[in-house]
């Protein structure tokens, strides 16, 4: 398949659900100002939203939202189902873009979430059985450190967690690795922005990694400034099963981005940001819930087969045979080029 062709094929993996968006704050049993960046799984035979709300002081917290079939019908919680807690100093300033996996060993959700405070934007977790009790495992690594997920599995006995930390201005999607939660090393850039592509400025992580035979899909964000603000698209990536730190493929072109109007205007216009994802194993679709202008939430649906046909028809990087992340010289990210001039 030749470029242009893979290109036109991306374009069309997603359709968007007719209607968009799905959730909007006027939905909202009590006042917020906007409702982005869900978080999604699946529970008791129903589709869960943990969207961030934001209030009417610009602080967020998450707010769950059911329904049976992940498109209408949503039952919003009447009150914050996960807010700030003054015994947790870094969530002062609320709680911001969710990602929840389902731990099998631990029988129980585990929720990644960026908490802010004076300090700067932390990883933090909490666990949860049914999303009305939650045990707080407090910030897993420094400020600053954003868009995180734990893999539903362990690998060689360790957890490991997908992140995006701000490393000397560089925003690259990195991997590490815990025997226990707390304790966090073998730290590595596993997806690298791209200088002069659509993902030259930061990438992060998107929705929850999703285990498939054939490795594990990875949706990501890029983001590229432009003269009137960024943009936010979506990428595509596969990992290596059992060597998660093994990146296999990785979309040149962005598959997904702005361009209806409620993606163009609102808060931040310009912006559509994955942060949920469910498989429909009976009709071999994938939705994928994502924020719109940080306003609403919107929901896009594409067919498995579809979405893994078109990532195993995308480049392999040389980069995970040739490079070692830990060698990265002070003036290039690592692709080996010259540093985006925007990070």
């Amino acid at each position: 398949m030749d470029r242009f062709t893979r290109h036109e094929k991306g374009s069309r993996l997603f359709r968007r659900d007719k209607n968009n968006p799905i959730l909007r704050p006027s939905q909202w049993p009590y006042p917020v100002s906007a409702v982005f960046n869900p978080a999604a799984t699946e529970i008791d035979g129903e589709t869960l939203l943990l969207v961030r709300s934001e209030d009417m002081r610009g602080f967020s917290h998450l707010t769950a939202a059911r329904s049976q079939d992940g498109r209408t019908n949503w039952r919003i919680d009447p009150s914050p189902t996960l807010e700030s807690d003054n015994d947790h100093q870094e969530e002062r300033w609320g709680l911001e873009d969710p990602r929840i996996v389902w731990m099998e060993e631990q029988g129980q959700y585990a929720i990644t979430y960026v908490s802010f405070s004076e300090g700067g934007p932390v990883i933090s977790l909490a666990e949860t059985e049914d999303f009305r009790t939650f045990n707080r495992r407090g910030a897993l690594l420094p400020p600053e450190d954003k868009d995180a997920c734990l893999f539903p599995r362990r690998f060689g006995g360790r957890f490991a967690l997908i992140h995006r930390p701000i490393v000397r201005g560089q925003a690259h999607i990195w991997i590490s690795f815990s025997p226990d939660l707390k304790h966090w090393g073998d730290h590595q850039v596993l997806i690298p922005t791209r200088p002069g592509w659509w993902d030259c400025h930061r990438v992060g992580l998107a929705a929850q990694p999703i285990e498939t035979s054939q490795g594990w899909l990875i949706f990501y964000h890029g983001v590229r400034m432009t003269a009137s603000g960024s943009i936010y698209r979506v990428g595509l990536a596969l990992l290596d099963l059992e060597e998660p730190w093994r990146l296999i493929r990785r979309s040149d072109e962005w598959i997904f981005g702005p361009s209806e109007p409620y993606e163009r205007i609102g808060d931040v216009g310009g912006v559509t940001f994955p942060s949920g994802a469910v498989v429909d194993r009976q009709m071999n679709q994938l939705r994928l819930y994502y924020g719109a202008a940080d306003t609403t939430v919107a929901l896009a649906v594409a067919d498995m087969d579809g979405v893994m046909d078109y990532i195993n028809r995308c480049p392999r990087p040389d980069r995970t045979e040739k490079r070692d992340p830990h060698r990265v010289g002070a003036d290039e990210d690592n692709s080996g080029h010259p540093a985006c001039p925007y990070g």
